[in-house]
């Protein structure tokens, strides 16, 4: 008997069911590894919830919008003084020539409802919004058959009275407000009851332009968002074919030399070049040499297409990647040549990463603000929709990250509420851009 086989003998003997102080020892440290991990999925859920929660709260009041029911009469003597009805002579009145009649309509609903206040006639201005004479002057021109008669509007209540009913606004800070006082929150209070101040969805909010800061109420966010898809058609436009047909050559087609090293280095490292430096860029290039207009949809386009370039490049690359090499030998074995393996077996497997990482380029740049304030788009208030597709593109305009970004900074908290608002749409369109990602991934989807 060896020294090695008399210890073995004395050794004592241990059963594999009988778990050893070392196999404890490992089993409490995955323990411990998987409860960091769920405790750190936990606390990622809670930020997730405080982060979408504070953006309901602060922003869905946006989507609602207060109004006031006032029966108007439309005296000829002032919207019509020559009595023709011919909208082109009445025309000539001014939205000052309106705005007696809005506060006369104002006093009477007041007197009808036998409210008793001490505010003035004069000043039942400050409960609806300076854009309600606009409306009314509107709406006289277009039809104008109902002068001479007492027609009922649904004009915008001033942001105040808004505020007030959304508890924006209180009785102590408006104490401290210029525009509006205890007395016209009564009044406000008074017709509330009676069902002429109401609060419904606010489709101008989502269909309509931006305002002055004097006009909260009456701020949207529809030319935003138009600006905001003639932008990415133009990275659509562009991003997509350069950045599929570079990544198809450097990854398929390019020899491997210092050439394509550096290339490869430069992609990267433009992926991770902070935003605001292709701003930088496209001022310098767009507007200043090429001389572009500012503010102009296509040149956030262009800004925002060299920024997109990278990610998609290094998305597509990777995708292309991960087809196996195996499905190329078989493509060139039978005959095929270089250019028909990539297009007709390799591009078709690696589709569905492609349209993602495309996707999710388009989602980063439907988000950028810091490149559009070099070009102007934030300083710029759209208040009209383009004529036509191509001052869709050549026009001033601003984008919803713009949008977002111009209301924040503004100093009515109306605006504030708008900034919010208009983050919840944003949202959406994020939401549904990676739900469309989603989508064309399991539909182009091929297993080997």
């Amino acid at each position: 008997m060896t020294d090695a086989t008399a210890a073995a003998a004395l050794a004592p003997k241990k059963s594999i069911i009988t778990v050893d102080d070392r196999t404890q020892k490992r089993n409490a440290a995955e323990k411990r590894f998987r409860a960091y991990g769920i405790a750190a999925i936990a606390a990622g859920m809670v930020f997730l919830v405080v982060l979408l929660g504070s953006i309901l709260l602060n922003g869905v009041t946006a989507f609602q919008q207060t109004f006031i029911q006032v029966p108007v009469y439309l005296d000829p003597a002032k919207v019509d003084k020559e009595g023709n009805r011919d909208p082109e002579e009445m025309a000539k009145v001014s939205t000052f020539g309106y705005k007696p009649l809005l506060i006369e309509a104002m006093a009477e609903l007041v007197t009808e409802r036998g409210i008793e206040t001490e505010i003035a006639p004069g000043d039942m201005d400050a409960l609806f919004s300076s854009s309600a004479v606009a409306q009314l002057r509107d709406r006289v021109l277009a039809n104008p058959d109902l002068v001479g008669e007492t027609v009922s509007f649904n004009i915008l209540a001033a942001s105040r009275v808004d505020g007030y009913l959304k508890d924006r606004v209180s009785r102590d800070s408006v104490a401290r407000d210029k525009n509006i006082d205890a007395g016209h929150l009564d009044i406000v209070d008074a017709l509330r009851a009676e069902g002429d101040v109401v609060k419904r969805f606010n489709w101008d909010f989502i269909l309509g332009s931006d305002a002055s800061e004097s006009r909260p109420e009456q701020a949207g966010m529809g030319v935003a968002m138009l600006g905001s898809f003639f932008m990415m058609l133009v990275v659509l436009g562009l991003s997509l074919p350069i950045g599929v047909a570079a990544s198809i050559y450097l990854e398929e087609f390019a020899p491997q030399n210092r050439l394509t090293d550096v290339i490869e280095v430069n992609i990267s490292n433009l992926a991770a070049v902070p935003s605001i430096v292709f701003g930088i860029l496209g001022l310098a290039v767009f507007i200043q040499f090429m001389e572009f207009p500012q503010s102009a949809p296509l040149v956030g386009g262009l800004v925002l297409t060299l920024m997109t370039l990278p990610t998609i490049i290094i998305s597509t690359r990777a995708a292309l990647k991960s087809v196996p090499p195996s499905i190329r030998d078989a493509a060139l074995g039978v005959g095929a040549s270089k250019m028909q393996s990539v297009f007709h077996h390799v591009l078709p497997l690696a589709m569905p990463g492609i349209l993602t990482g495309t996707i999710i380029g388009l989602a980063q740049a439907l988000g950028e603000t810091a490149p559009l304030l070099l070009i102007g788009m934030v300083g710029y208030i759209a208040t009209n929709y383009p004529d036509g597709i191509s001052s869709g593109f050549l026009d001033p305009n601003s984008a919803m990250p713009a949008q977002i970004y111009e209301w924040a900074k503004r100093a009515d908290p109306a605006y504030y509420e708008r900034a919010w608002g208009g983050i919840i749409i944003l949202l959406v369109f994020l939401f549904a851009m990676n739900a469309i990602a989603i989508l064309l991934r399991r539909k182009f989807e091929r297993r080997w």
